[in-house]
């Protein structure tokens, strides 16, 4: 996936001075200009992987949720006749949420195998690259944003003022849970290589226990207490409610605030007590 980083580290080092202040340059991981550049690298990179060469590489990004919005519509409205009024665009606002989720976490236990080079030979924070893939499929998620405001006018609706604070607060929040549980899944997979089938099985488990192609009123009262139990429903509750009405539920708000902290802070426990081997296992 970066294979070529090496490359344009190097090549960035030695236009700043030197090639021999390389391993100098990344050492600190603190230096907080080092990380933004690489990291800025790293995520130019992703981008070109995703959108250049491709005549429709915008339309082919935003087709898969397009394609499943169809299906499901077809599946829960047409023959199955479920009660939820303006069903495509209920389904739009929280399959292109959950799009960033899965493919961010789908694509974790591969992460640093994928990336041995640039981790054997350049002495970097190696959290970057978790920290990169889930910018860039953020970036996706946010490019995706006017196929929202499409289905909104299609249905007589306007977006809201409230996106202003509630989009960003919304993207902060899952950024951090994803970098944690991407942290969590890339580090496992280095020594227990069966992470990757496990995590097929769990996304699927997860998408649909997920309040995504139903609405939260649809579960019978004696079990709904039991969505807080899944990290990602209030998450994606809100996400619909933002995206549809812009209004937002606080408490589910400080419920997935609090799972992003936990994850967060699991994967850097995860990543620091075992970051030293990477070399030695990739």
């Amino acid at each position: 996936m970066f294979l070529e980083c090496d490359n344009v580290v190097r090549t960035r080092a030695i236009a700043r001075g030197s090639g021999m202040n390389l391993v100098r340059h990344f050492n600190n991981s603190h230096h907080f200009e080092n990380y933004r550049d690489l990291l800025l690298v790293l995520l130019k990179k992703e981008m070109k992987v995703r959108y250049t060469n491709k005549m429709l590489g915008y339309l082919w990004s935003v087709a898969s949720p397009l394609a499943f919005a169809f299906v499901y519509y077809i599946a829960f409205q047409v023959v199955m006749q479920v009660p939820i009024p303006n069903y495509p665009l209920f389904l739009l606002s929280g399959l292109l949420p959950w799009q960033w989720f899965s493919n961010s976490v789908d694509s974790a236990p591969q992460l640093f195998l994928n990336n041995a080079p640039i981790i054997k030979k350049v002495n970097f924070p190696r959290d970057i690259i978790s920290m990169a893939v889930v910018l860039n499929h953020m970036t996706h998620f946010f490019l995706s944003l006017p196929v929202i405001v499409v289905f909104l006018l299609v249905f007589q609706k306007l977006p809201s003022v409230h996106w202003v604070y509630g989009i960003p607060l919304l993207m902060v929040v899952q950024a951090a849970m994803v970098h944690g549980i991407t942290l969590i899944l890339a580090t496992f997979n280095l020594f227990l290589r069966d992470i990757e089938r496990l995590v097929s099985i769990l996304l699927n488990l997860v998408f649909y226990f997920t309040p995504i192609l139903y609405s939260v009123e649809l579960i019978p009262t004696q079990y709904r207490h039991l969505i807080f139990f899944n990290p990602v429903a209030p998450l994606m509750v809100n996400w619909r409610n933002m995206l549809m009405d812009g209004t937002l539920d606080w408490g589910y708000l400080v419920v997935s605030l609090g799972y992003s902290l936990l994850f967060l802070g699991l994967g850097y426990v995860v990543y620091r007590k075992l970051s030293w081997r990477f070399a030695e296992v990739v």
